[in-house]
């Protein structure tokens, strides 16, 4: 079975929504205009429920099978962009400055939306799909809001679903694998507290500058020298900020990074050293240093069954020989995690390049792929038809 034939005709009225979305990007729990647009489409396909408002901005639309059995599952999208200066240069560009669609967000609410009306029309399933539009994915954690706003009990899905284009990897595939597919999240912060003092007279002073330089080398090794070569850790400093000038040696200095990983015992050897390596090097070099490792999001884990089920679903699709395994793991993040916590299910990649040099996500040049949105919206729409089976 390959892209369902309705999806398929509808693909130019995808693109035009994706395209619509694109242009109008809205940051994390601002997705106002996303939401309505969302909500006013699900209403017009004739889903039988339209819930608006979880966690803010987030939107559930209902969808009922020409049976009722009290089964039932969930697809979920989300819809957030980042706070990015566009560069494409396409006709569709962002008219937001400073904020863009560099994740490809807006294609998943757009594939989605699609099945979400080709199921509405068709219902050739038993119990009820649940299309779950997700606020604040990037950084602000929607997924874990609406799970604690009660998303799965007054949605009663046995499994929930999720996909992300994967720029890098030939169009129209997909990729799997079970257990740890991203990877848990903490946000780092550092402020070491020196004693300013001219350029010219360091001896006045406590310099944070070199203490920042000799925390962020000795960061790197906490990895390669604490962390079991078999297993996966990443500590990255990707901001400093202090000083002014040429001839002043400052008073602090901060330092923003994230930490990365997928086994527990592992991010809680990385927050130990981390602390441990900020807070003892600053004091014996004579300053004072504060350390905080906020964990963001967990990693996102595949339940074994429900990756089978997705997996099946997509060689319905797209053919045994564009559905792969994933080699290993991403160290990228991702809030789906917070649902799979709470509830089994998948999260599957699909190829989104175009050949070259394609911009990856999160770039100012990075563009989704329209020629995938059939697919995914195939594979949602399949995969709900398969898992709902009539009879």
């Amino acid at each position: 079975m390959p892209v369902i034939n309705r999806i398929a005709e509808f693909h130019q009225e995808m693109t035009a929504w994706r395209h619509d979305l694109h242009e109008h990007p809205e940051l994390a729990f601002e997705e106002h205009r996303t939401s309505g647009i969302v909500a006013e489409k699900l209403r017009e396909f004739g889903c039988d429920e339209v819930v608006t408002g979880i966690a803010k901005t987030g939107v559930v639309g209902v969808i009922h099978g020409s049976t009722r059995s009290g089964r039932g599952i969930g697809l979920r999208a989300d819809m957030d962009a980042l706070p990015i200066l566009e560069e494409t240069g396409l006709p569709y560009a962002s008219k937001t400055p400073g904020t863009m669609h560099a994740c490809g967000h807006d294609g998943h609410t757009t594939m989605l939306l699609g099945a979400a009306k080709y199921l509405a029309e068709t219902r050739n399933f038993d119990g009820s799909v649940y299309v779950i539009f997700q606020p604040a994915e990037e950084n602000f954690g929607g997924g874990d809001v609406m799970v604690k706003e009660g998303l799965f009990d007054r949605f009663p899905m046995e499994r929930v679903f999720g996909l992300h284009n994967w720029p890098g990897a030939p169009e129209g595939t997909f990729y799997w694998r079970h257990g740890p597919v991203m990877a848990a999240v903490a946000n780092l912060e550092v402020t070491i507290t020196g004693r300013g003092a001219h350029g010219a007279m360091p001896h006045n002073g406590v310099d944070p500058i070199v203490i920042a330089a000799a925390i962020v080398q000795a960061l790197q090794s906490i990895v390669s020298r604490n962390v079991e070569p078999a297993d996966a850790g990443v500590i990255t400093i990707g901001h400093i900020k202090g000083g002014h000038t040429f001839n002043v040696i400052p008073e602090t200095v901060t330092m923003l990074g994230t930490a990365r990983w997928f086994a527990p015992e592992v991010g809680d050897l990385l927050e130990r050293r981390f602390k441990e390596t900020v807070t003892g090097i600053a004091a014996a070099m004579g300053a004072k240093a504060s350390a905080e490792f906020r964990r963001a999001y967990p990693a996102t884990v595949n339940e074994p069954v429900s990756t089978d089920l997705a997996v099946d679903a997509a060689r319905a699709v797209q053919g045994p020989a564009r559905v792969v395994p994933m080699p290993k793991p991403t160290m990228g993040g991702e809030d789906f995690s917070f649902m799979l916590n709470a509830k089994d299910g998948a999260y599957l990649m699909l190829g989104a390049g175009r050949g070259g040099n394609d911009p990856q996500v999160h770039h100012p040049r990075y563009d989704f792929n329209d020629a995938i949105l059939p697919i995914g919206a195939s594979w949602w729409a399949t995969l709900a038809e398969r898992l709902l089976k009539k009879g």
